[in-house]
């Protein structure tokens, strides 16, 4: 579903943060990405999401290269991801319901469609009591799932997510971490970025880990070992 073939992500002046990497990830897949910060991780998922072009090299979903194909079919590409960040990019004049439902606003979704499918995903992530509320009246874990909820509301095919428990305490983590297998188990695709030992040998997935821009190591149920 998703290749890198031998591609390098080289920013201003010689600043390496990819390095000649290849590898793989098939339909329905949980993979963690590994790795120190620095190591790589989030640019990586810019990558996959188009949000960066590589400097060398290739990034395809399924049969497109996505950096070689008309950006009305980029577009069609991003629609089927969903992207969990660190720091939930949450619009703090909007409500929860409205964090998520711009997001089916933006794809021409009828109201009554939006409705049911906000109400959907706020059970899914448990807060269907916080959906009058603003992004300054949750705690740190409740904008986390609703930034979960925003990632999912679409229905895309692959979810990514880029440390989304950096800033969580680990209850919190663990709510996350649950949200997101159950979401795999659906058959969505998940990729995962963390430097979470905890996390990594908990999970029992497959695990890439990145050390000084290139992959070091490639393991199905693999285990945390910087």
């Amino acid at each position: 579903m998703i290749q890198f073939k031998k591609v390098s992500k080289i920013y201003p002046p010689n600043i390496i943060a990819l390095n000649n990497i290849s590898f793989s990830v098939k339909k329905g897949e949980f993979v963690c990405i590994a790795g120190r910060s620095g190591a790589g991780k989030t640019s990586l998922l810019k990558l996959l999401f188009a949000e960066e072009k590589p400097t060398h090299g290739q990034v395809f979903f399924e049969d497109c290269d996505i950096f070689q194909i008309k950006k009305s079919k980029l577009f069609k590409i991003r629609r089927r991801i969903g992207v969990v960040f660190q720091d939930y990019k949450l619009l703090p004049q909007k409500t929860v319901y409205e964090n998520i439902s711009y997001v089916l606003e933006a794809i021409g979704i009828d109201d009554d469609k939006i409705k049911e499918k906000v109400n959907q995903v706020l059970e899914i992530v448990e807060l269907e009591d916080k959906i009058n509320n603003f992004p300054y009246q949750l705690s740190g874990g409740e904008k986390q799932r609703v930034a979960v909820a925003r990632a999912i509301v679409h229905q895309p095919e692959v979810v990514l997510a880029d440390e989304p428990t950096g800033n969580l305490d680990p209850y919190n983590t663990r709510d996350i971490i649950r949200i997101l297998k159950e979401i795999n188990k659906s058959g969505t695709t998940v990729i995962l970025a963390t430097h979470s030992k905890e996390i990594i040998n908990n999970l029992e997935k497959r695990v890439i880990t990145l050390e000084e821009a290139k992959i070091v190591r490639d393991e199905e149920k693999g285990r945390f070992t910087l």
